[in-house]
C-alpha cells in the first residue's frame, strides 16, 4: 500500500534515516525542517503518517501536532525523540500522537508506520472494478 509520509525535524541526517527506515517504494515522502514548514506542506499534502520531533525551532512541536490532528484526522502522528520523558510523553499523547517513539529505538517507529499501513485501505479509484474477488478471501 502506497503511503504519503511526512518527516519533520530539523537534523537532514535523522530525517533521512526516518525516511530510510519507514518508505517503501512507490510512497510519497515531504521532509520538513520545522513545525512551521509542516503546517505549510498540508495546504497541498495529505499525508497518512507523520513524524514529528520534539525540540524544533520555529513552532512547538505539540502545537505542530495537534494542528497536523486538526487538518487530517485519519492520519498517523508519531513523536520521534531523544526525550524519553513522561511530561514530553503525555504532552505528545495530549496533543494527539498515537506513537512516542525514542530516537535511540528507531525499529518501534516502522511498526507503527508498518500497522498503519496494512490498515490504510486503498483508493477506491485505484481498484479495478471489473476484478473478480472471491468473496471468503481478501483482496490481493
Amino acid at each position: 500500500m502506497k503511503m504519503k509520509l511526512m518527516i519533520v525535524d530539523d537534523h537532514e541526517g535523522m530525517r533521512n534515516s526516518i525516511r530510510a527506515l519507514i518508505a517503501a517504494p512507490g510512497d510519497t515522502v515531504v521532509e520538513c525542517g520545522s513545525g512551521d514548514e509542516a503546517l505549510l506542506a498540508l495546504n497541498d499534502f495529505k499525508p497518512d503518517c507523520v513524524t514529528v520531533d520534539v525540540s524544533m525551532p520555529g513552532l512547538c512541536a505539540f502545537k505542530t501536532m495537534r494542528a497536523i490532528r486538526d487538518a487530517h484526522p485519519a492520519a498517523r502522528v508519531v513523536c520521534v525523540t531523544s526525550h524519553d520523558q513522561p511530561d514530553y510523553r503525555r504532552a505528545a499523547f495530549d496533543a494527539g500522537a498515537s506513537g512516542y517513539v525514542s530516537k535511540d529505538n528507531l525499529s518501534d517507529l516502522y511498526l507503527l508506520v508498518a500497522t498503519k499501513r496494512l490498515l490504510t485501505r486503498p483508493d477506491p479509484k485505484l481498484v479495478n472494478p471489473n476484478q473478480q474477488h472471491d468473496s471468503r478471501r481478501p483482496a490481493r
